[in-house]
């Protein structure tokens, strides 16, 4: 454990009038979620996963799309690892603004916190794109291919409520995640490559006073911009952060 790392970080955390936290798929990884580009992620194992989650390939293909996307993203068993409930305590100790994550698995908020935006939307969320009746994953996850709205009279295509490679993210969420980026004193981003746009471009609206520290295990784009460089797993490394409530 990187000890002067993780002093010198709480005690920005403790001079901070507002602390952000961006994160990506290596947030959840310690809690079994696969993430996209590692070794052992779903790239690897599929080859080519962007296309399953295109919005092309789920029109075209909406039995193999939800094949896909049970084995992958309708997961049972999966707990908060100690990153997300070291930011739910910093949020109810006020110390974190908000939580602006990449991921779609609810982790965050089945860990307490409450100032999350969500800029992928929400994987357990679905909706009926004909009449936009809402469905849980439990009623999508048994049986095999696509799954059509049950509502008498519909039978619509039923879709997760997230944003598909080939759609745009939603302006008012993009909205809220930089004004939050903008008004931060301290930045944390952690468990992510920062290759996805143009979600990894906010980090370029951070005010020039402002401290970047970045959690990650490998080299990323911003890592020439960062104040601080931890290259630790962020759920053991967070976990050592002690701070008091405001």
């Amino acid at each position: 454990m990187d000890m002067q790392s993780l002093s010198t970080l709480a005690g920005w955390i403790r001079e901070s009038d507002s602390t952000v936290f961006f994160g990506g798929a290596g947030v959840s990884t310690e809690s079994g979620v696969p993430d996209f580009r590692s070794s052992s992620g779903i790239y690897a194992g599929e080859g080519g996963a962007e296309r399953y989650l295109s919005i092309d390939y789920m029109h075209e293909e909406p039995d193999a799309f939800y094949d896909f996307y049970r084995k992958y993203f309708i997961l049972t068993g999966i707990l908060p690892n100690p990153a997300h409930l070291k930011l739910a305590e910093m949020e109810k100790k006020g110390r974190l603004s908000s939580v602006i994550t990449q991921n779609i698995d609810s982790l965050h908020q089945k860990a307490g916190s409450r100032k999350v935006i969500e800029l992928h939307g929400n994987g357990e969320r679905f909706y009926c794109e004909r009449c936009k009746t809402s469905y849980s994953p439990a009623e999508v996850s048994s049986g095999s291919g696509a799954f059509y709205c049950k509502k008498p009279g519909c039978g619509g295509f039923v879709r997760p409520d997230i944003v598909m490679y080939g759609e745009v993210l939603d302006f008012g969420v993009l909205d809220r995640a930089l004004g939050e980026i903008a008004r931060a004193d301290l930045l944390i981003a952690g468990g992510s490559s920062l290759a996805v746009y143009p979600a990894a471009g906010l980090l370029a609206r951070r005010k020039k006073s402002s401290r970047l520290v970045m959690i990650n295990l490998d080299p990323t784009a911003y890592d020439r911009e960062a104040d601080l460089i931890i290259r630790e797993p962020i759920g053991r490394f967070m976990a050592e952060i002690q701070l008091e409530s405001r």
